[in-house]
């Protein structure tokens, strides 16, 4: 049995919030909202109280927009993950979302049942991007830091191989298959790959990639193709 996922709904407008929250909870089975803020500072302390799994976070919010707010909450419960949900498509935004270590940037145009899969996907710790965000993403990043780092930790031959797949938007699974090892042994990898580059997620390890050269920022980025996203 799958345990559903608890999210945090942060949004100032409460006509937004509301309906986002009752779409949600016709997903029983996949989340259980378990709190609402208006404000970046209520996210944080609501967030704080409640230790969510998720908190979905508007930008453009009183008391403490939704970056601010994402940076501290990355500080302030590290195993909590933020996705972005904003109507904001500059890329400023998405650039500084990226660095913040959010989990996931989405546009409020998304459609229900793609939300559904990519909350679904961030359960497995998957980014929640589309395919169309992910590509302006992996150019933001890349056209942001242009010069490899010259301090780059050093990644085995098969960490190497496994943050090139990642990059490229395959799931665990998809990793797997391609390296002929087990998904156990690619969550390992994934690890020791976000620990040795001080990363938070595979977003991030995606633009490090793009970043360093590892792939091309017009090759195919994350997410996975949706059937890699079973919901169970």
């Amino acid at each position: 049995m799958i345990t559903p996922l608890r999210i945090l709904v942060a949004d100032d407008h409460r006509l937004f919030r509301q309906g986002l929250i009752g779409l949600m909870q016709t997903r029983r089975d996949l989340i259980d909202v378990v709190g609402e803020a208006a404000t970046g500072r209520e996210a944080l302390c609501q967030a704080e109280r409640l230790r969510p799994d998720v908190v979905l976070m508007d930008i453009q919010m009183p008391d403490g927009d939704g970056l601010s707010a994402t940076a501290q909450l990355r500080q302030l419960l590290p195993a909590t993950a933020v996705v972005i949900l904003t109507a904001s498509e500059l890329e400023e935004h998405l650039y500084e979302a990226v660095r913040l270590g959010a989990a996931g940037y989405l546009l409020k145009s998304l459609d229900a049942d793609e939300l559904f899969d990519l909350l679904a996907g961030v359960a497995r710790g998957e980014p929640a991007v589309t395919r169309a965000m992910a590509a302006r993403m992996l150019r933001s990043v890349a056209s942001h830091n242009a010069q490899p780092r010259a301090d780059m930790p050093a990644l085995t031959e098969r960490e190497v191989d496994v943050l090139r797949l990642v990059a490229q938007g395959a799931s665990n699974a998809r990793v797997a298959e391609q390296l002929f090892i087990t998904t156990n042994t690619v969550k390992a990898h994934l690890k020791n790959i976000l620990e040795k580059l001080q990363l938070h997620n595979r977003t991030q390890a995606a633009t490090y990639a793009v970043r360093n050269g590892l792939i091309a920022s017009e090759t195919s980025p994350l997410p996975a193709e949706h059937q890699d996203y079973p919901l169970g």
